[in-house]
């Protein structure tokens, strides 16, 4: 058992969720969704990308992922290409509009985090960012696959 306790971690849970959810509406992504708008950071910060190297990123299955890429693309926001070392593999990477688009929409949601952080009561901004360390720890490893745990072997009898 750990020592935590259920209801902080609800808490922690919706709380960043709530944060999540309200910088999206707030900051709109021109009406792309918020895989769509994951996928587009990822190649920008990344890119160029494989398919199967970005499926892995942004935990999304094969057929998904072209899917949301085809979307992006027909907006102009990313293009796929033949790979050079191989032409049967395709690396995908953000178009200079896409790459527009992403910055644009980054400083936006920064700015708005900084206006809100302003207006917190006294210590609360200090605070948070100081768990910054912490919650960026956590993330990389919500982003590793989890190992499975084996249960026990009955014995035979």
């Amino acid at each position: 058992m750990n020592q935590f306790s259920g209801e902080d971690v609800d808490r922690l849970r919706i709380a960043l969720a709530r944060i999540a959810r309200l910088v999206d509406r707030q900051v709109s992504g021109e009406g792309m969704t918020r895989t769509q708008l994951s996928v587009l950071g990822t190649i920008a910060r990344l890119g160029p990308l494989g398919i199967s190297e970005l499926a892995d990123i942004e935990g999304l299955n094969p057929t998904m992922l072209s899917r949301v890429l085809g979307k992006l693309e027909a907006s102009g926001l990313v293009v796929r290409s033949a790979a050079v070392a191989d032409r049967r593999a395709v690396r995908v990477q953000t178009t200079p509009a896409g790459r527009s688009l992403q910055q644009r929409l980054r400083r936006q949601r920064s700015q708005l985090l900084a206006d809100r952080l302003t207006g917190l009561p006294e210590g609360q901004a200090g605070q948070l960012l100081a768990a910054l360390p912490a919650l960026e720890t956590l993330a990389e490893q919500l982003n590793r696959p989890q190992p499975v745990k084996s249960q026990p072997v009955k014995a035979a009898r």
